[in-house]
């Protein structure tokens, strides 16, 4: 048996990483947004660029080395089998929009997670056609991928929250 096939390969890694980096962001932006009315609640994101930093750097050591090395951050740890931690930061801009509108507020939360699904629609189908599904196949019922689905979530119902 070649265990080094079962070693996902370089691109696998990084789309998988990106999908979960979009599946915390994503868990986040929906609290904030049902916590508005929270007394004391603090708006948090991801560190976007903090993570877009890290996987800069894992490209350029692919490029260097053909391996891919992921380093931790202060916001950012990898574990092993692909894991990883990522604590979200305080959004300061956010909670002073929160504090003044908070329909704006909410506009900004919508916003942020649309482009999060958007981002991570275009990872999903990468990984898809890196698997040689055909174009699209990503948007079917069970084929997620490394999902982490939120209780009220069913993927199976046509009325069920997508992005």
């Amino acid at each position: 048996m070649d265990l080094l096939s079962s070693i996902p390969d370089n691109l696998t890694e990084l789309l998988v990483r990106i999908i979960r980096f979009t599946e915390l962001r994503r868990d986040v932006l929906y609290r904030n947004m049902h916590n508005t009315r929270t007394p004391g609640f603090v708006p948090q994101d991801m560190p976007m660029l903090e993570f877009v930093g890290v996987l800069n750097g894992a490209i350029a050591e692919h490029l260097r080395n053909r391996r891919l090395l992921f380093c931790d951050t202060a916001n950012i740890r990898f574990g092993p089998n692909s894991s990883m931690e990522i604590r979200p930061q305080p959004d300061p801009d956010a909670r002073a929009l929160l504090e003044r509108n908070c329909d704006e507020y909410i506009q900004l939360q919508v916003s942020k997670l649309l482009e999060n699904s958007l981002n991570r629609k275009i990872a999903k189908e990468l990984l898809a056609l890196k698997c040689g599904a055909p174009l699209g196949v990503a948007q079917w019922p069970g084929a997620e991928i490394a999902t982490h689905n939120r209780p009220d979530e069913d993927p199976l119902t046509p009325g069920g929250i997508t992005d």
